[in-house]
């Protein structure tokens, strides 16, 4: 046997003991690309298979949502968006909102749903979580739509919105949406492997969370009326996206570029948790689940 022959070959792949406390591994997520992108298209396909709906959903649902928030905020509670609308601005924030709400609840069960596949064939479990918040982007897509027919509507009726130089950052705030669900799905994910009733909770939170984050109202509002608690506005990344949201599409709130760091820095924090608390829950979920 020529052992300098096998010395010389490249190992495909090479199955070792994981030592290191935390471990981004994206050269090993880059190899299984053709994967992620098969679970990006089987996500898209099970969205319009054996529906009745099927995309119409995507238009419906923030439609009526945005109705709702109008007629019950602003007519009835009498809360003020100034020169804009009050149906655009409660869609612009909708529209954001949803696409952060789908990352976090179609990640939050990711051990739990992909069980079986999980302990049959090895890949990075990570490309799982990052094929839905890729794949919830057509969605996103198709509301944005949405958002951009009833602009220029009412633009062309007069309508005192407008763009300004801060719109260019807008594909940013999506990142931000998208890496924020990842980062807390896949923490929930990995808590609901051992508590299975954690899962009861998220959808309660997600709610609860809805109304600490500027959805529904400017955060103006809050430091005008409860100027005591703003900070918890203030302070929570998501509102500032929706804020930040507004200000780009609408040239209505405020924004700043210090504001738009602090997100950033708490959405890379928060991502890199979630992935340290998936990859070390990985190792042995299987004999929880």
């Amino acid at each position: 046997m020529n052992h300098k022959q096998d010395s010389d070959e490249e190992w495909l792949f090479e199955i070792k003991p994981k030592n290191k406390f935390f471990e981004l591994n994206l050269k090993e997520v880059w190899q299984y690309r053709d994967l992620l992108t098969l679970f990006v298209k089987r996500d898209i396909v099970t969205v319009y298979k054996q529906t009745v709906l099927g995309p119409l959903w995507y238009l419906i649902q923030p439609l009526l949502t945005s109705l709702i928030f109008t007629i019950i905020f602003n007519s009835v509670a009498g809360i003020n968006t100034g020169s804009t609308p009050p149906f655009l601005f409660n869609l612009a924030g909708i529209t954001i909102w949803n696409y952060f709400t789908s990352c976090l609840n179609d990640t939050s069960d990711t051990f739990k749903k992909n069980a079986a596949i999980f302990g049959k064939v090895y890949f990075p479990r990570v490309i799982m979580p990052i094929s839905i918040v890729i794949s919830n982007l057509l969605k996103f897509g198709i509301q944005f739509t949405i958002f951009i027919g009833f602009y220029i509507y009412f633009y062309i009726k007069g309508a005192e919105i407008s763009l300004n130089e801060y719109t260019l950052l807008f594909p940013l705030l999506i990142i931000i949406m998208g890496f924020l669900g990842l980062g807390l799905g896949m923490i929930i994910s990995s808590l609901v492997t051992k508590y299975r009733d954690f899962s009861y909770l998220v959808s309660f939170g997600v709610q609860l969370l809805m109304y600490l984050s500027a959805v529904m109202y400017p955060m103006a509002l809050i430091v005008d009326k409860i100027p005591k608690y703003a900070w918890v506005v203030r302070y929570n990344p998501l509102a500032y996206v929706i804020e930040s949201t507004r200000f780009m599409l609408l040239n209505v709130g405020e924004i700043t570029l210090l504001g738009l760091l602090y997100t950033s820095v708490v959405t890379v924090i928060v991502f890199f948790v979630g992935l340290l608390v998936f990859n070390k829950t990985e190792k042995s979920f299987i004999d929880t689940v």
